[in-house]
């Protein structure tokens, strides 16, 4: 091989990638526009003499255009798609049920299935799809959103492992191969590497991943404000209690066919024991409307408001079982679904001199009566220090009556059209749910990710087909579909790939690697993989990592060669060791989750080392006992 004279330009490009390094450290400015200005950097030095060949100025903007770009925007338009329907929740709610609502639990089910996810599918795309499954999970669990998308996006890369098809670069591998094997005697000829010969390694790197989180988690994860904290409305227990004084928990109680309570009216059992029944469960079918003159049938499950000292007297009293937690109203007070709101009724509304059960509030408006706060004084079911229990479905409205409700998100909306009330609240998910469109949006998705299995079309093109159904079907508003966008990560890949391929034009890249190459000389065999999946590991940080296995792999392949290695193990190192990429958010995922969870550069830097230790290890370490 020619070596490769250090000169101008790649002294020019080592300088841009350290100050773009530094910049995104420090973070002196936002890495978005670390990016930009970068690129604007590359693109105005490629106008001085002597460095052409740092950009074409005519192509400088086409990441913009490119297959990862192209594809992270359809992949988010087809996750939101999903989200809206609903299936999302339910996903959410499946794996609340079964992992309990505990870190411990939900981070190994939640990353493990990610990473299964992107053993078949691009990981980006894997990870998207389930952003909004572990953002519900967060706003209901409690768990703040940093402590599982870190996880979650980290197997997502390394699930990208297990499978041939499960990144670009393993995609590539055996195109790479074959071209090899023209230059190599016939007894050196490699192998291509089948679609599970990788299954092994990328197993045990996911399960790494998952133990180092579990074990180390609490000490390299950042701690920040959770979903449910900061956008999914208020908490009904402690919002009640700090404004209105009223001290009541949320209970699930289940009602046998032979209680008591069997045919006795709602009202009245609200206003006799000083409780609220918010909702009923009746037949599998759980509803929010009913009417409080209605009578309770059973066997039913009721969502009660009250003091626990009461609903304990209260179950007893009619041989009625206190869940520990809620089940089956798990769903309904989930704080993306529902939660607490205040209206307030205006001068000019019909509903004043009318009383709630006349009005037969909970059908006509969706929302569920807790409390009337009227001048300095606060009615209620509920009895408190202050005052005594009210008979509320009774009492005539006023104008200037302050409404405590607890409502789904999307009745409350709806009721923002209403003149007879103003919806006071404005921190609450205001978007409208279409359950109706789940089967489109299903449809679609399937339709995308069986291009993407079962055929050559490009990936970009694979996912635009699903998310353009979506749009058409009307799962999706283009509106919708663009605030579904993360536009900071588009603009953090799309002007960061000048760069990358800087690095590669210039010929910097194949000095760098000439350089290390050359102090490994002589080394054994070990110590040249693992330097070799060192410098993979490196140039997967400041390039494409498909570019980086391009320069790489023949490399690596000669080296074998010529110290006795196996050449087909030395090429599947490189390969998979451009996937090791975890320190800065240059990679697609670690760019994706960067901003919903409200990650700095330090948090991928302090969790990202050592997890590229750990990938190092582990994955020579498997390498050479699966080949």
């Amino acid at each position: 091989m020619e070596p490769v004279v250090f000169n101008y330009e790649m002294a020019v490009v080592l300088a841009v990638l350290a100050l773009t390094v530094f910049l995104f450290v420090s973070e002196l400015i936002r890495i978005d526009l670390t990016a930009i200005l970068v690129l604007v950097i590359v693109g105005l030095l490629s106008y001085a003499p002597g460095l052409s060949n740092l950009a074409d100025v005519t192509q400088l903007f086409d990441g913009f255009a490119s297959n990862a770009v192209i594809s992270i925007i359809a992949v988010m338009i087809l996750g939101s798609g999903l989200d809206k329907t609903g299936i999302m929740n339910k996903v959410a709610a499946k794996i609340l049920k079964v992992g309990g609502g505990t870190e411990a639990r939900i981070l190994p089910i939640v990353s493990g299935t990610v990473g299964v996810i992107s053993s078949f599918m691009q990981n980006v795309g894997a990870a998207a799809l389930f952003m909004p499954v572990v953002s519900r999970i967060s706003a209901r669990s409690g768990i703040p959103l940093s402590r599982l998308l870190m996880p979650m996006g980290f197997c997502a890369i390394l699930g990208g492992t297990m499978t041939m098809v499960g990144s670009s670069p393993l995609i590539l591998l055996n195109d790479l191969l074959r071209s090899a094997n023209a230059n190599l005697p016939p007894d050196m000829q490699m192998a291509e590497f089948g679609l599970f010969s990788v299954t092994p390694i990328g197993v045990v790197l996911i399960a790494t991943g998952i133990l180092y989180f579990l074990l180390l988690g609490r000490w390299v994860l950042p701690d920040t404000q959770s979903l449910s904290d900061a956008t999914s409305g208020k908490d009904t227990k402690d919002y009640l209690k700090r404004v209105y004084g009223i001290r009541a928990d949320v209970f699930e109680v289940e009602v046998p066919e032979d209680s008591e309570l069997v045919g006795q009216v709602l009202a009245d059992i609200n206003h006799e024991h000083h409780l609220y029944i918010i909702s009923t469960s009746y037949r599998g079918k759980v509803s929010m409307l009913q009417i409080l003159t209605a009578e309770i049938a059973a066997p039913c499950r009721l969502a009660i408001i009250g003091k626990d000292r009461v609903v304990e007297e209260f179950a007893k009293m009619y041989n009625l079982r206190v869940l520990p937690q809620l089940e089956v109203f798990a769903e309904e007070f989930a704080p993306t679904n529902a939660g607490i709101a205040e209206l307030v009724i205006p001068p000019d509304s019909d509903m004043i001199g009318k009383c709630p059960r006349e009005l037969q509030l909970r059908k006509a408006t969706g929302v569920s009566l807790l409390a009337i706060h009227r001048s300095e004084d606060t009615l209620s079911h509920v009895q408190t220090p202050e005052h005594e229990p009210t008979q509320i479905g009774l009492v005539k409205f006023q104008a200037g009556d302050m409404l405590v409700v607890h409502s789904r998100w999307e009745a409350l909306t709806k009721l923002k059209r209403n003149s007879d009330l103003i919806v006071v609240t404005s921190d609450f998910p205001q978007e409208e749910l279409r359950p109706q469109k789940v089967g489109w949006a299903i449809l679609f998705f399937l339709i995308s990710l069986s291009l993407i299995l079962f055929s050559d079309v490009r990936l970009s093109l694979c996912l635009l087909t699903g998310a353009v159904g979506m749009l058409l079907t009307r799962v999706l508003s283009i509106d919708e579909a663009y605030r579904a966008v993360g536009w900071n990560t588009v603009f953090l890949l799309a002007c960061l790939i000048p760069l990358g391929q800087a690095v590669q034009n210039t010929g910097t890249a194949a000095w760098i690697a000439q350089v290390v190459l050359g102090v490994l000389d002589g080394w054994p065999i070990w110590a040249l993989q693992a330097g070799v999946a060192l410098l993979a590991t490196g140039f997967s940080l400041v390039m494409s990592n498909v570019g980086a296995t391009v320069l790489l792999v023949p490399l690596a392949i000669s080296i074998a060669v010529a110290a006795g290695g196996n050449p087909a193990v030395f090429a599947l190192t490189v390969a998979i060791s451009t996937s090791n990429s975890f320190i800065i958010p240059t990679h697609q995922v670690n760019a994706l989750v960067m901003g919903p969870a409200g990650y700095k550069v330090k948090d991928f830097i302090r969790s990202g080392t050592i997890m590229t230790g750990l990938f190092l290890v582990v994955s020579l370490v498997m390498l050479n006992i699966v080949f």
